[in-house]
């Protein structure tokens, strides 16, 4: 079967770079630094439906995006999740916390409402997280 992108995730992010495995998207938060790690991998809910080379993939894109956030934003906590309930498609959430953070310190599902980038902040945060992640 051929990789299709959740329409939810489509809609909730934008497009930051290709990897090998994986597509790097921006959530449409300007709240939080918050990056998705989609593998394209058709029909895939779960990392161990993956076969073992996809899974250490993975896992090194998950590290390299953690690196680039933990530079760009120095945040206090870096939290990596993947939980699916809502969309199933595999993904990885990459949020940069920090004290001070709407959310802070609970999870920030179901706080508040998302806040949109203005088209030039959006840019820009895609553009910062390009640059960092096409040298890592």
């Amino acid at each position: 079967m051929t990789f299709t992108l959740h329409p939810t995730l489509a809609a909730d992010s934008t497009p930051v770079v290709s990897l090998e495995l994986s597509d790097v998207r921006l959530m449409r938060d300007a709240r939080y630094p918050w990056v998705l790690v989609i593998p394209r991998v058709a029909n895939v809910k779960d990392a161990y439906q993956l076969d073992p080379v996809q899974q250490q993939t993975l896992t090194r894109e998950s590290a390299q995006v953690s690196r680039a956030l933990m530079a760009l934003f120095a945040p206090f906590k870096l939290n990596v999740a993947a939980l699916g309930n809502v969309v199933p498609q595999l993904h990885l959430h990459h949020i940069a916390r920090s004290p001070g953070d709407p959310a802070w310190p609970r999870p920030v599902w179901g706080v508040g409402e998302p806040v949109p980038y203005t088209d030039e902040r959006l840019a820009t945060r895609v553009q910062q997280l390009r640059n960092v992640l096409t040298v890592s």
